[in-house]
Order: structure tokens, then sequence, then C-alpha cells
């Protein structure tokens, strides 16, 4: 480390004839990195930048100005003067800032760097989207308050591992707000929630059901892609599905996971007649609770309610791996895509080609272990349809 702050100013110092012919700048450091166009900040514990290096950057305006994308990682004790300067002079210089992602929140930090955050924030013409990462914090000092500044522009909002406050409530006035991401949360029953959002991702949440319901129902024909991962301790999903139902008809893509393979899933799923994409991975022991003749009688139901939109299928895990054969000779959707988590069984890889033959759409199967395909299958398979890896065409939203 040695001089590294003082050869930082001279750089700095010098940059301000060659500014523009700088595409991107690295700081001198591991831990810390910047762009014209995207600035990340995560100062370790074992490196002491003195604030005048932040100082330096602050004065040199251009350096600052085109910068769209500011991340901000976990900053030590020892760094906080430091950051706070940076910040500062990053709010001085630059109100074009689009994205913002805090992607180590701690409830702990000094004042000064809650007080910088909410003036950066507040300092922003056009910021669309923003993240927040906690540690299970409850507590955010103004921070999640300070977007109502920006409740014209705010567009997507990524919540992970926090703890709903009332600070929350600012999102219902939130008028262009599209995506919502709710990731390993826990939250209360919120009375006055009224978030309406075309994408909503809930994954691993304590959400109580009425606050979820509340969502689905205010977002109601808004909303078009959904992504379901419930958590273990959520049992009451009949709710949810009969609100989805009765309010959210323009779902195009659903991705759910860790629900019960139940009548009340599969009429929803039949309902969405504008669904394009569909992940689907149902709870194993639900599954194995369900008699034999009854889940072929629901697996053949579930195949011909299939949507005639329907393009992708990602049928997840093994829980319906039995009856694949099934769901392929009563499957009328025109797939192009389709997911499974393995093709070992002569009488499934028979069913998917009889199914190709019929549907004549079917371009690609995603094969989870594609590595266990052996050449008898692949020899019987590929000249009707493309085996590949399953990374290779899954679909997140």
């Amino acid at each position: 480390m040695g001089d590294m702050p003082e050869l930082m100013v001279n750089i700095l110092n010098n940059l301000n004839n060659e500014i523009y012919s700088l595409y991107s700048c690295a700081l001198v450091s591991r831990h810390c990195g910047a762009t014209l166009h995207k600035l990340v900040l995560g100062l370790s514990q074992s490196l002491k930048l003195k604030p005048e290096v932040f100082y330096t950057l602050g004065e040199n305006k251009q350096f600052f100005s085109r910068i769209q994308h500011l991340s901000l990682d976990f900053i030590y004790d020892n760094n906080i003067e430091s950051a706070t300067t940076l910040l500062r002079a990053l709010a001085k210089s630059n109100t074009k800032i689009n994205t913002i992602e805090l992607n180590y929140f701690d409830s702990n930090y000094k004042p000064q760097i809650f007080h910088a955050l909410i003036y950066i924030i507040k300092s922003q013409e056009q910021l669309r989207l923003f993240s927040l990462t906690g540690r299970y914090s409850m507590e955010f000092y103004g921070v999640v308050s300070a977007l109502k500044s920006q409740k014209n522009s705010l567009q997507e909002v990524i919540l992970d591992h926090c703890d709903f406050n009332v600070e929350f409530e600012v999102f219902n006035n939130c008028k262009n707000l599209e995506t919502l991401r709710i990731r390993n949360c826990a939250t209360e029953p919120l009375k006055s929630l009224d978030y309406k959002v075309s994408t909503l991702e809930v994954v691993e949440s304590e959400i109580d059901t009425q606050s979820m319901a509340l969502i689905f129902e205010n977002s109601g024909i808004l909303l078009q892609r959904l992504k379901l991962e419930l958590d273990e301790e959520f049992h009451d999903t009949l709710l949810l599905l009969e609100t989805l139902k009765s309010f959210c008809p323009n779902i195009t893509y659903f991705s759910i996971q860790n629900i019960g393979f139940s009548p009340q899933l599969i009429e929803l799923i039949g309902n969405l007649q504008k669904l394009q994409f569909l992940s689907l991975w149902c709870d194993d022991d639900n599954v194995n609770d369900i008699p034999e003749e009854v889940l072929k009688i629901r697996v053949i139901k579930f195949s011909e309610i299939l949507p005639l939109t329907l393009q992708y299928f990602n049928l997840r895990g093994i829980w319906l791996e039995p009856y694949t054969d099934i769901l392929f000779n009563h499957c009328n959707a025109p797939l192009k895509k389709m997911l499974i988590y393995r093709l070992n069984n002569e009488r499934i890889s028979k069913a998917l080609v009889e199914f190709c033959i019929r549907n004549k759409t079917l371009n690609y199967v995603g094969v989870y272990e594609y590595l266990g395909l052996d050449d008898n299958t692949k020899k019987e398979v590929e000249p009707y349809v493309e085996l590949v890896p399953y990374e290779h065409i899954v679909v997140d939203y």
C-alpha cells in the first residue's frame, strides 16, 4: 500500500486534459473500482484510503459526470470518512445516476453514511432502479423513505434480506413502478400496502397471505410476469391461487415453486390464456400423497388445459418424472422449448418423439442432467428435436 493514496492523487490531478480519452478507469485497489459509467465502492478493512483522494475525485467533475450506476458494498469503520466524502462528492457532481445498488446495508453504519446516501438519492433526476440487500435489517434511517423524491421515475425495486417497516410504504406512491423483487425478506401485515406492478418476484420470503394477495389484487390486469418461490412455512396457497385467477388474467410469464399439485393450481394455469412461459416445481411430498390413479387423471387434465399460447415449459425437478410420458401424450400446446430434469426412460423418449411428430413446433429440449444422456437416447430423439444442456435455454425473469 505504501504511497498509493499519494500516487492516486497525482494520477487524478493529471486526468484533466485526457479525461475524454478514457473509456474506463479502475482505482488502484482490488476493492474499489470506478468507470466513467459505473462506480463500485467497497473499501476493505485492510485498506485505509485518505479522504483527500476522494476529495480530488469530487473536484474532477468530468470524471463523475457520466456515471450512471452506483454499487455500494460493505464499508468498514476505518473507511467511513472516505466513503462519505466520495458519496457527497458524487452527489454534487452528478444528477444522472439511474441505478443504485446497496449490496450490504448495515443498520450499524455511522449516521454520516445514511445522510450521504439520502443526499445522493435526493440529488438524482431520473433514478430508475434501486436495490437494497441488508443483513435482515429492520431500520433504514430514512434511506428508503428518501425514494419519495424519485416517485415519478423509479421503475424497479429489489429488496433482499430486509424486514419490512413503515418506510416501504413509500413505494405506494411510485407512479411508474413496474418491477418489484422481494427475496429472503420478512414482513408483518401492512394494511396500507398498495403496490401495483407488472413484474413481481417473491422468493423465500415470509410474507403473509393477505399482503401478497393484496399485491395481486392491486396489480390486477397489469401483472404480466410472476415468480413465486414460497417459503416452506407458507401453507395457505388457495387464497393466492384464487386471487390470481380472479384478478390477473394477463400473466405471460409464470414461475412457481414449493406448491401443491392441486386442482386449483391446474385451473389457474388453464385460465391464463396469454401464458407464454411456464416454470413449475411442485412439492414432492404433496405429489407423493396423491393416489396414483388420481394423479394420472390430474396430469392428463393439466396437460390438456395448457394454454395454446404456451411456448416455453420448464418442468423443474423430478416430481412429475414418472408421468412425463402422459404429459407429452395429452399436450396440445405449441411448445418451442421444453426443459426436463433428465431423459433416461425409453417410454418418455418415445412419447417425446410422438409429441414432436404431432406438434411440429418443438425446437429444443433442455436436459438438466445432459451429461448423463446415453447415445441410444440421442440417436432416437435427435432426428426430431435438438437436445441441449439445461442452462443453454433456461429463461428467468
